[in-house]
């Protein structure tokens, strides 16, 4: 079976210290999968980095079979919150046409085709009723929604998202795993930064455990066997063996 994401090798370093070494690992279409660690693991940076956000020293990434420049339609990023302007003026409807323009082409302004499909995605994550409002206005829960139906108005094949629950309402996230589990069994591959371990088996079918190199990538329950998180987070939580245990 064909991957949807091939990295091989690769290697991220920031002011000459390491921040991602040595990262091989595959995704299959269909996929959900987390990845984790301790902070300062490098995971938003494995993330960046496969997107082609940030520079690599090295490594061989694929997506879709086929390098970055020739696939970037076909992918959709939701970024961690604290990287977006939420005081930019611009309205809850003209965030989420923003995902049609790599399907447009160059100098294409949206039609009603589009505008329709992403009244529609607003729909699908129930903020329809907020399309005429600025987006600064919205709690994050509500924030995080918008751009996760910015990336449904894609219409890509690949997901990746930073971080998406942080700071977010229940509800929201609710909403929001609940659609990236739909996504999953219609085909697309979607990869997820996370930090919140207790929810891990419920969200992901896979986990990226890292901490600057990878510890382990597979199976939930392989990879959150208490004594393989322990070694991703050398201790630095000490309740973490009973945590797993009771999970």
């Amino acid at each position: 079976m064909s991957n949807s994401i091939a990295v091989e090798n690769l290697n991220v370093s920031y002011y000459g210290k390491d921040a991602v070494k040595d990262v091989t690992f595959s995704i299959q279409p269909g996929s959900l999968v987390g990845i984790i660690g301790p902070n300062g693991a490098g995971k938003s940076t494995l993330l960046k980095a496969v997107l082609g956000l940030i520079p690599k020293d090295k490594g061989h990434i694929e997506i879709l079979n086929k390098s970055m420049q020739h696939v970037k339609k076909d992918i959709a990023y939701v970024p961690q919150r604290n990287n977006i302007d939420w005081d930019f003026p611009i309205s809850v409807l003209d965030t989420v046409l923003i995902g049609r323009y790599p399907r447009l082409g160059v100098f294409r302004k949206p039609k009603k085709e589009d505008k329709e499909i992403a009244l529609d995605c607003l729909e699908k994550v129930d903020m329809l009723e907020f399309k005429d409002k600025q987006i600064g206005e919205l709690s994050g829960g509500q924030q995080q929604r918008v751009f996760l139906a910015r990336a449904l108005a894609q219409d890509a094949e690949v997901f990746f998202l930073d971080e998406p629950f942080v700071g977010i309402d229940i509800s929201s996230e609710e909403t929001i795993i609940t659609i990236l589990k739909e996504l999953r069994d219609q085909g697309k591959t979607i990869l997820v930064v996370h930090h919140d371990l207790s929810k891990a088996k419920d969200y992901f079918q896979q986990l990226i455990l890292i901490n600057q190199v990878l510890i382990e990538f597979g199976n939930v329950d392989v990879v959150m066997h208490p004594e393989t998180i322990a070694r991703a987070y050398q201790g630095e939580l000490s309740f973490l063996k009973e945590l797993l245990v009771q999970s």
